[in-house]
This record gives structure tokens, C-alpha cells and sequence, in this order.
């Protein structure tokens, strides 16, 4: 899943993207270096992030949607938003996915409109909101309760009437978890998320905790950090790994998978 921030105020890249022709060339390098998934979001949701109207998304996307879906028929689209009538506005232009950091809890008509959308549908844990989520997040068992949270939420949905195909499930690295205590665990513990049966999406690409663990380096700097994650991730069975720098980690997990291949041939050494 590659990303593309038509925001001002992303951690990564904010306003690089910001218009739709910008947004909509970004769209198209990450389709041509291998992305599977486009997610687009037009509200940052940075520790901190100041939150944007419906309105002004929708402004945001609508037009970066229909374009890219004229375009590129069948292509997988994501809207990255909490709002449902983003959510609807995007799947109306030709989005396939709604990806959720609330878990469809933002509004009460949430769960209801993800059922009657019909699109598939990512369910994130996030402890607080994103003003607020870094202010001394505390667990007991951070993986433990985000796989409990996301298999409520998945319940939730279900019972509201969104198919069980449809549901994805993404543990939230970096939202409402402090950058090591937290995050490093969770990453470890990936296989019990992955055991809830769901489709799990990994979003990890340059998040804080590769800076705290690398010295300080600047978001544009961790794109190793952000590769060992991925491939963490591909060997914990994740479904899809949501990133910044799709050819590089497009070429990482086909090597990563050709190695292991190798290792699974008639013939191959065993240490």
C-alpha cells in the first residue's frame, strides 16, 4: 500500500502533495513502482494534528479519486479518513477501501455507513486521538489488548453488517504507543493479531520509533528502519504493509521471498 498525503502537515511529507495534480503524480510513481494499494489521505493524523471539516477532504480527494480510478481501472483505492461522509464522498468517485485509525467509532453512523458502502474496510487501534495519543500511553499488555481491541471492533462491524471479507485489521503502530516500550513489542508480537483470522495491514514506514532507534534521523532518513519493519511483518504473515517508499520495499519483500524460496528447494543447505 503506498501512501500519498495530500496534506499540509503530514509527519513525513507534508505539503508535497497538497493539490490534486500533485497528489495524482505521486498516485501514479507508487502504482508504477509496484504499489498494490493507493491510500489517500487529506487529514494529517500526526501526534498533535489539528483536525480538518469534511469539507475541505473531500475537496482534497474527490477529485485525486475519480481521476486516478478513470485512469487505472483496477487499481485498489483507500481513503484515509475517520469521517463517514468522506468515506462515502470517496467511495461514490471510486475509492475500494476505507481505512478507519478509529475503527469506525469516530461518528455513530460509522459502523452503518461502512456496512452499507460494501467496501472493504480497515479497522485501526489507537489509543486517545491524534492531539492527544502520545500523552503517556499505557498498557499492561500492549499486544494484548490491541488484539482484543481489534477483535472487538471486527465483532462490532460484523454485527453492524459489514462482511467478514471485507474487514481488515492494523495494530497502530505509532498511534497511542510510546516509540520503543510499545511499538518494538507489538511489531514482535505481530503473529497474534495475524491469528485473529483478518487480513492485517502494517503501517510503519517511518514512524518515530525507527528515529529513536537510529540516533534521532529525520523521517526522511529511516528508510531502513522501515524496510526491517516490512520484512518483519511479511514473516509474521501480514497481509500488506502500508509505506512511503514503495519500489524499495517492493524490492526488499521480493528478495526477502526469493531467499526464503531458495531455502525451500530440493538440494538447499540446511545450518
Amino acid at each position: 500500500m503506498g501512501i500519498v498525503n495530500a496534506t499540509p502537515d503530514s509527519f513525513s511529507d507534508g505539503g508535497r502533495f497538497l493539490t490534486p495534480q500533485a497528489a495524482l503524480g505521486q498516485a501514479r510513481r507508487l502504482i508504477a513502482e509496484g504499489a498494490d494499494i493507493v491510500d489517500l489521505g487529506a487529514e494529517s493524523t500526526r501526534p498533535g494534528a489539528r483536525p480538518v471539516s469534511a469539507g475541505v477532504e473531500i475537496a482534497r480527494l474527490v477529485p485525486v479519486v475519480a481521476a486516478l480510478r478513470a485512469e487505472h481501472p483496477a487499481v485498489a483505492i483507500s481513503v484515509d479518513t475517520m469521517k463517514p461522509e468522506v468515506a462515502r464522498a470517496a467511495v461514490e468517485a471510486g475509492a475500494t477501501m476505507w481505512n478507519d485509525v478509529t475503527a469506525l467509532r469516530h461518528a455513530p453512523e460509522s459502523l452503518a455507513t461502512a456496512a452499507a458502502l460494501g467496501c472493504d474496510v480497515v479497522l485501526m487501534h489507537m489509543q486517545g486521538e491524534p492531539r492527544t495519543m502520545q500523552a503517556e500511553p499505557r498498557y499492561d499488555d500492549v499486544t494484548g489488548e490491541v488484539a482484543a481491541f481489534l477483535a472487538g471492533r471486527a465483532a462490532a462491524a460484523m454485527a453492524a453488517g459489514v462482511s467478514r471479507e471485507r474487514i481488515w485489521l492494523d495494530p497502530g503502530i505509532g498511534f497511542g504507543k510510546h516509540m520503543t516500550r510499545h511499538n518494538l513489542p507489538l511489531l514482535a508480537g505481530l503473529d497474534r493479531i495475524v491469528a485473529l483470522g483478518f487480513p492485517v495491514l502494517l503501517g510503519a514506514s517511518r514512524k518515530a520509533f525507527i528515529g529513536a532507534l537510529s540516533g534521532g534521523a529525520a523521517a526522511d532518513r529511516r528508510l531502513g528502519g522501515s524496510l526491517a519493519a516490512a520484512l518483519a511483518g511479511a514473516a509474521a504473515g501480514v497481509a500488506a504493509v502500508r509505506v512511503h517508499d514503495v519500489f524499495e520495499t517492493v524490492q526488499a519483500l521480493a528478495v526477502d521471498a526469493a531467499i526464503r524460496q531458495a531455502g525451500r528447494q530440493p538440494g538447499a543447505r540446511s545450518l
